[in-house]
């Protein structure tokens, strides 16, 4: 455990390359970074997909999304054990990315898929087909797991099992401008969003295009899940608990208002579960996800019993 000064000194770059203070700024401060970005872009991907389908349910899960990033690291490790690691960066351009290239593909793959069909169906099939996607990856992911080694299965569960201490500097280049694009989409679309939480009928009488709306909000959700879910694995329940959470403590289902509450409940969540999954246990066996779990759900459980409706119309 580091003191308070060698925290200060380690943040303020003071320590030199005294252990501690490399610690700090190499490993703890880009895992915190990771956990409040990737905690605040999947809480607001919770909301804006639980908006859109007008359903408390409606996450990156329930799309399918996160399954196909599993599906789609479980290929590039069954295919590095095919061909070989050399052979299959030479082959892909994939370089050092390995699961992270894969999951992102993966999670690219399911999102174009449901781009296309959300033209041609309502927002109800479209949850339902997400969730059958995601069914169906799952049991992909069973079977090519089967054909692979114990060494292979770990790899994957290493990343499946969801971590933010993976991430380091490098990887905020790619990480933080989807996020942040998909931040301005959303701010720019809250109001259109907010009508659409009345009904299709009356955001139409006011002249918002539902379809486009619909494609322009898939798009957001995705750039905010695909890179998190790259880099740190399919972190379950910060999107379908922060949104409760959100209008719980703002008192109100207007999107605009929303926004600021969601990203910040969404940070604090998984750097809370964070912190405690790397508190020095005598032997390591806490999950990401199983906290989250802990901390969220009787939260969410609390407020669905106390509130009269969590998801009505804008007041």
């Amino acid at each position: 455990m580091l003191t308070p000064q060698q925290l200060l000194h380690g943040l303020l770059g003071l320590g030199g390359d005294a252990p501690d203070a490399r610690i700090l700024r190499e490993l703890r401060l880009p895992r915190a970074i990771a956990a409040l970005a990737g905690g605040a872009a999947l809480g607001l991907a919770g909301l804006l997909l639980q908006t859109l389908f007008r359903n408390p349910l409606a996450d990156a899960w329930s799309l399918g999304l996160m399954a196909g990033g599993q599906f789609g690291a479980a290929l590039v490790i069954v295919a590095g054990a095919v061909v070989g690691p050399a052979a299959l960066a030479m082959i892909t351009g994939l370089a050092g990315l390995g699961i992270v290239a894969g999951a992102m593909l993966g999670t690219l793959a399911v999102a174009l898929a449901m781009a296309a069909i959300a033209r041609r169906v309502q927002t109800v099939t479209l949850l339902v087909l997400g969730l059958m996607l995601g069914f169906l990856a799952q049991g992909l992911i069973s079977i090519l797991l089967h054909f692979t080694s114990r060494t292979q299965s770990r790899i994957f569960a290493s990343w499946n099992d969801a971590t933010f201490a993976a991430v380091v500097w490098q990887d905020f280049a790619t990480l933080l401008p989807p996020l942040l694009v998909a931040l301005a989409a959303t701010i720019w679309l809250a109001k259109p969003l907010t009508a659409l939480l009345l009904g299709e009928t009356y955001a139409r009488s006011l002249g918002v295009d539902v379809a486009r709306l619909r494609r322009l909000v898939l798009g957001a959700a995705i750039l905010l899940a695909a890179p998190v879910t790259a880099f740190c694995g399919p972190v379950a329940f910060v999107g379908l608990i922060v949104p409760h959470l959100a209008r719980g403590l703002a008192g109100t289902a207007r999107i605009g208002a929303l926004i600021l509450p969601t990203l910040a409940l969404g940070g604090l969540l998984t750097l809370a579960a964070d912190l405690v999954v790397h508190l020095p246990w005598r032997q390591h066996f806490l999950h990401l996800n199983a906290i989250l779990a802990l901390i969220g759900a009787p939260a969410v459980i609390v407020l669905l019993l106390r509130a009269r409706s969590l998801g009505g119309g804008a007041r």
